[in-house]
C-alpha cells in the first residue's frame, strides 16, 4: 500500500507510543516514590539516546515518557487531595474562584458551570488550592468573573441507572471531583469582572457576538437558530432533544462538532482572503495558523476543532519549509501534541470517535474509491478529449458521488464501533445521509462565514446571508427528520448478558418519586409507567437505547401521577406502534386528560387503548401473564395513588411479582377482602401520599422473599420510614431500598431468579450457592 512506503512520517510511531504508554499508567499502579525514580531512569536513558539515536529506544522512551507524564497528572491532583481532606458526606463552605466555564443556563435559573479555586474556606480554616468543582448558581455569572460562593459542597452522585451519561467519571478524568451547590443568590458575591486568561476572554466574547449575528432575523425560529448556532459555533446545550435526536439515528450528529468540515471551511475562506490581500504564501501561513487555533478556541476547544487545526496548520505551514506534508503524519502529530498538552484526552469520547474517523479515512477512502470507480470506467484507450456532452457529465458527475461515497463508507467503519460501544446505535442510513447532508452542511457553514464578515460593514447584508441560511437549515433538519424515519435506517443494539440464561429480564428504574419498569420476555419489551416528562428525557430514553429497545410492545400506566405517565406523550411519539394499557378509574391529572384526548384521536392518528380492571388478564408474551388485581370496574378513589393499578404477573408459570405502584393501605385492605391469590416473590412498590403502605398483615398474606421500594429524601411521604424498614430485615425478608441500590435487575432463568442493585452491585438470588 502506498500510504505504508510514504517516507518520514515519524508521528504515527510516536502517536501510537503515547498512547501506549499512557493506557499501561491506566492499569500499573505505582506510588509517588518510585515515580520520581522511573523519572531518574527515563532521563539517563534520554542522554543515551542523544549520544546514541535508535529508533525502537526512542519509541521506549516515549512510552514511557508518557506513561510517567500520566501518573504524575493523576497521582495526587489537586482535586483528589481537597476531596482527600473534605471527606465523603457534605461540607458547608465558602470559596473564592474563577469561572473556568461558559454557564449553563437550565430553566430553573441555576447556572452550572466549572470553577477554579483559589482558597477554601470550612471548619475555621482557610487554605489555598487550585481545585476546580463543578458550581450550581441561581445568579448570573460571566465567563471570567471571580467569585465568593457559600454552599455545600457534596461528592458528584454516580449514575444511578443502565444507560445514564457518568457524570462523576468524565469529571473526574477532569480532576473535577465535587459539586459545590449555592442555594440562594444572595450567597454568591461577584469581585471582579474579567479575571483569568485573557485569550479565552476575547475567545468567549467573540463567540457571544458571533451568535448574536448569526441569530439576527431568526427570533421567530428558535429551532433553525439553535441548529445553525450549533453547526458553526458548536454550541449543542442550547438544541432542543427532538432536534438533535435525529442526527444521531442518522450518522449525522458530527455537524455539530467543530471539526475537520468546519476548519477546513474556514482555512479555505481565509485562503481566499489572503490571496485577494496578495499575501505571500508565507506571510499567508502565518495569518491563516494563529485564527484557526482562534477559531477552535471560539469555539470552546473541543478535541475535533484541536485536531482538525493542528492538521490544517502541519498542511498549511508547509510552506515555510518547502517540504510536502503527509496525512498520516498529520493526523499523528494532532494525537501526540493533544496528548502532551492532556493525556486524559486518551479515554474521551471526542478524542476516540475524531481520530478514528479520520484515521479511517486515510486509511480507506482511497482503495473504496479506485473500487467504485472501476465499477464504470470510461474506455482508458479513448483519449479524454472524446470524452464530451452528457457522456463527460455523468463521468464527472458519477466520480463525485464516487468520492463522496468512499469517504463516507470509511467513516462510518471508523465510528461504527465506537457508536456502538458509547451509543449502543448502529446507523446504517448515514451512508446515504451524509451523502445529502454535508454538501448542504458545506453551504450552511459558508453562508454563516459570510454573514459574520458582512455583520460589521454591511448589516442588511448579513441578514439576508441569515435568511438564506435558515432555507439551507430547515432544508438539512427536514431531510435529516425524513432519513431518520427510514424503517432500519438505525437501530439500537443492547448489551449483551455475557453467560445469562435468561427466560425473562426485568428493571425496576430509580426515579426517584416516580416509577418505570421495563419488563423484557420472549423478545417482547413493555414498559409499566413511564416516569415524569423530565425523567423520560433524561433517564427512560437513554436506558430504552442503552437495551436495544427499537420497538415497545405495549406500556401500562398504573394511575394519574405525573411522576409516573408524565412522559407518556413523548414516548408514543417515539414508539408510535406501542400497545396502551391505560387505568379506567376517573382523576383529575392533566396529563390523563390529555392522554385521553391523544387515544381518541383529537391531537394524532387513531390509536386505541385497552381499559382494563380487576379480574382482566393480559399477555405479555407466550410465558409471561399479568393479573389485574385493582381497582374494580367502576372504582373512584379519594386520590390517584388509592386507586393504582395493581398487577400480579407470573414469568413461566412458576415466579409471580406483584407490582403495587403507589397504592396504600385502603388498597391493601381491599385485595385482602377480595380473596385475590397475592402471594409473590417478588413485591415491587411506591410510597403512597399518606406515608403507610405494606402492612404486616398484607406481607402475611403476600409473603415475598424481596421488596423492591422507592425511596426519596423528599418530599418526606416518599421516603422509606426506618421503622418499617426495621420490621421488613426481621421477617427475613430481602429489602432492596432504591435511594441506596438505585436501579434494580432482575434475571428469570426457569424456577429460579437473582436480583441485582445497580449502585451497590449487591445480588440476592431465589437459590443461595
Amino acid at each position: 500500500m502506498k500510504l505504508l512506503s510514504a517516507p518520514r512520517q515519524p508521528f504515527v510511531g510516536l502517536a501510537l507510543m503515547a498512547a501506549t504508554g499512557i493506557a499501561a499508567a491506566e492499569i500499573v499502579p505505582l506510588r509517588s516514590i518510585p515515580l520520581i525514580s522511573a523519572a531518574t531512569v527515563l532521563a539517563l536513558c534520554i542522554l543515551v539516546a542523544l549520544c546514541w539515536p535508535k529508533l525502537a529506544l526512542t519509541y521506549v522512551i516515549v512510552a514511557a515518557g508518557f506513561f510517567l507524564l500520566h501518573k504524575f497528572a493523576t497521582t495526587n491532583a489537586p482535586g483528589q487531595l481537597l476531596a482527600d481532606e473534605l471527606g465523603e458526606r457534605p461540607r458547608v463552605v465558602t470559596v473564592v474562584g474563577c469561572v473556568l466555564t461558559e454557564p449553563k443556563i437550565a430553566p430553573s435559573g441555576f447556572a452550572t458551570f466549572l470553577l477554579k479555586l483559589k482558597s477554601i474556606e470550612f471548619e475555621g480554616r482557610n487554605e489555598s488550592t487550585p481545585a476546580v468543582w463543578q458550581v450550581r448558581w441561581k445568579g448570573a455569572p460571566e465567563f471570567g468573573d471571580e467569585l465568593k460562593l457559600f454552599g455545600t459542597a457534596e461528592p458528584i452522585a454516580p449514575p444511578r441507572n443502565p444507560g445514564e451519561f457518568d457524570m462523576r467519571a468524565y469529571l473526574a478524568r477532569h480532576d473535577v471531583r465535587r459539586m459545590l451547590f449555592v442555594r440562594y443568590p444572595e450567597d454568591g458575591t461577584l469581585i471582579r469582572h474579567g479575571a483569568g486568561n485573557p485569550i479565552l476572554r476575547a475567545a468567549q466574547a467573540s463567540r457571544t457576538w458571533m451568535q448574536n449575528a448569526l441569530s439576527r432575523g431568526l427570533d421567530d425560529a428558535p429551532e433553525v437558530k439553535s441548529f445553525i448556532n450549533g453547526i458553526v459555533l458548536g454550541i449543542r446545550h442550547d438544541t432542543p432533544q427532538d432536534i438533535e435526536e435525529p442526527f444521531q439515528q442518522t450518522g449525522t450528529i458530527h455537524l455539530f462538532a467543530v471539526a475537520g468540515l468546519h476548519v477546513g471551511i474556514v482555512a479555505a475562506l481565509l485562503w481566499v482572503v489572503a490571496t485577494i490581500a496578495r499575501l505571500p504564501r508565507k506571510r499567508a501561513a502565518a495569518f491563516i495558523i494563529p485564527s484557526l487555533f482562534f477559531y477552535a478556541t471560539v469555539t470552546g476547544l473541543h478535541i475535533p476543532a484541536l485536531r482538525a487545526a493542528v492538521m490544517a496548520s502541519i498542511l498549511v505551514g508547509s510552506y515555510f519549509f518547502e517540504r510536502k506534508a503527509f496525512l498520516p503524519n498529520s493526523l499523528g502529530a494532532a494525537a501526540f501534541f493533544i496528548l502532551c498538552w492532556n493525556t486524559n484526552e486518551l479515554f474521551s469520547t471526542g478524542f476516540q470517535l475524531s481520530f478514528a474517523v479520520v484515521g479511517a479515512i486515510v486509511l480507506f477512502a482511497n482503495p473504496f474509491f479506485r473500487f467504485f470507480q472501476r465499477r464504470a470506467t470510461p474506455d482508458p484507450f479513448l483519449p479524454q478529449s472524446l470524452v464530451r456532452g452528457p457522456r463527460r457529465w455523468m463521468h464527472s458527475s458519477y466520480e463525485w458521488l464516487c468520492r463522496g461515497a468512499s469517504v463516507s463508507v470509511a467513516a462510518w467503519i471508523g465510528s461504527l464501533p465506537f457508536i456502538l460501544w458509547y451509543f449502543h446505535l448502529v446507523t446504517p442510513i448515514s451512508l446515504l445521509a451524509n451523502l445529502v447532508v454535508v454538501p448542504i452542511a458545506f453551504f450552511v457553514l459558508a453562508v454563516a462565514l459570510l454573514s459574520l464578515i458582512t455583520t460589521p460593514l454591511l448589516p442588511w447584508v448579513a441578514l439576508l446571508f441569515n435568511n438564506a441560511n435558515w432555507t439551507l437549515a430547515t432544508l438539512v433538519m427536514g431531510i435529516v427528520h425524513l432519513f431518520a424515519q427510514i424503517p432500519g435506517g438505525h437501530f439500537y443494539v443492547g448489551e449483551p448478558d455475557w453467560g445469562r440464561r435468561t427466560s425473562a429480564k426485568m428493571t425496576v428504574l430509580d426515579l426517584g418519586a416516580g416509577a418505570a419498569i421495563h419488563v423484557r420476555v420472549d423478545g417482547n419489551d413493555w414498559l409499566i409507567d413511564c416516569g415524569s416528562e423530565r425523567s423520560y428525557e433524561r433517564v427512560v430514553r437513554q436506558y430504552l437505547h442503552w437495551a436495544g429497545v427499537d420497538r415497545l410492545t405495549g406500556l401500562v400506566l398504573t394511575h394519574g401521577d405525573s411522576q409516573h405517565i408524565g412522559g407518556v406523550t413523548q414516548l408514543l411519539t417515539d414508539f408510535p406502534g406501542v400497545r396502551l394499557i391505560d387505568n379506567p378509574a376517573p382523576d383529575r391529572s392533566v396529563i390523563h386528560r390529555r392522554l385521553s384526548r391523544i387515544v381518541t384521536g383529537l391531537e394524532r392518528g387513531r390509536r386505541r387503548a385497552d381499559e382494563l380492571a380487576a379480574g382482566d388478564n393480559f399477555q405479555l408474551a407466550r410465558n409471561a401473564v399479568a393479573h389485574l388485581l385493582f381497582p374494580p370496574p367502576g372504582f373512584a378513589g379519594a386520590t390517584a395513588d388509592d386507586q393504582a393499578l395493581v398487577s400480579r404477573l407470573v414469568v413461566a408459570q412458576s415466579t409471580a411479582v406483584l407490582f403495587m405502584s403507589d397504592s396504600g393501605e385502603e388498597t391493601e385492605r381491599a385485595l385482602l377482602s377480595n380473596g385475590s391469590d397475592l402471594q409473590s416473590d417478588i413485591l415491587i412498590k411506591g410510597q403512597h401520599h399518606s406515608g403507610i403502605s405494606g402492612s404486616a398483615q398484607f406481607l402475611e398474606v403476600v409473603r415475598p422473599r424481596l421488596i423492591i421500594a422507592s425511596s426519596t429524601e423528599f418530599p418526606e411521604h416518599e421516603r422509606i420510614n426506618e421503622q418499617w424498614a426495621e420490621q421488613i430485615r426481621a421477617r427475613s425478608i430481602k429489602l432492596f431500598r432504591q435511594d441506596e441500590t438505585g436501579a434494580v435487575q432482575l434475571y428469570f432463568s426457569g424456577d429460579e431468579w437473582s436480583a441485582r442493585g445497580y449502585v451497590t452491585g449487591e445480588v440476592f438470588r431465589s437459590v443461595s450457592r
